[in-house]
C-alpha cells in the first residue's frame, strides 16, 4: 500500500509541477504538449486522430477537445483523409511546431530535474520496465 500510495501522490505531483512549469514559460498544457510532441515525432506532423487518442491514452472525446482548442491557437490544424471519408488528421502546423522547439528545453529540463537526476541508472531502467509491463498489459487487456 505504500508503495501505491507514493506513486499516485508522486506521479500527480511530478504531472502538475511539470504542467505549471510549461504554462508558466510557454502558456502550454502538459497534455497538449504531448499532443504536438506526439505529432512533431510523424511523418508529415500527422496522424489519425484514433490513433493519437490511443498513443496518449485519453479518450477520443478528450483529445477532439485538445484538438479544438490546439486549432484555435493555430498550433495544429484537422484534414479528412484522403483515402477514408470518415478518417481524420491532426496535423501540427509550423507555429505548433515552433512553440514545441521553444518548449521542448523548458519540458526536457523539468524531467531530468524532477525524476531523472533524482535516480541512478539502475533506477532508471526498473522504472522503464516496470511501467512497460503495465502499459503492455492494460493495452492488452483493451482488445
Amino acid at each position: 500500500m505504500g508503495a501505491w500510495r507514493a506513486y499516485i501522490e508522486g506521479s500527480a505531483l511530478l504531472e502538475h509541477r511539470l504542467n505549471r512549469e510549461l504554462q508558466a514559460a510557454h502558456d502550454l498544457s502538459i497534455a497538449d504538449y504531448e499532443i504536438i510532441m506526439r505529432l512533431a515525432e510523424q511523418p508529415e506532423r500527422q496522424m489519425r486522430m484514433s490513433e493519437l487518442a490511443s498513443d496518449v491514452a485519453h479518450s477520443k472525446s478528450r483529445v477532439s477537445h485538445q484538438i479544438r482548442r490546439l486549432e484555435s491557437k493555430e498550433l495544429v490544424q484537422r484534414t479528412e483523409c484522403p483515402s477514408d471519408g470518415r478518417g481524420v488528421f491532426a496535423a501540427l502546423t509550423d507555429k505548433g511546431a515552433a512553440l514545441l522547439e521553444e518548449a521542448a528545453p523548458t519540458h526536457v529540463a523539468g524531467v531530468r530535474e524532477h525524476i531523472v537526476d533524482l535516480l541512478d541508472e539502475h533506477e532508471q531502467q526498473v522504472l522503464a520496465n516496470v511501467f512497460e509491463r503495465v502499459m503492455k498489459h492494460l493495452r492488452s487487456a483493451e482488445g
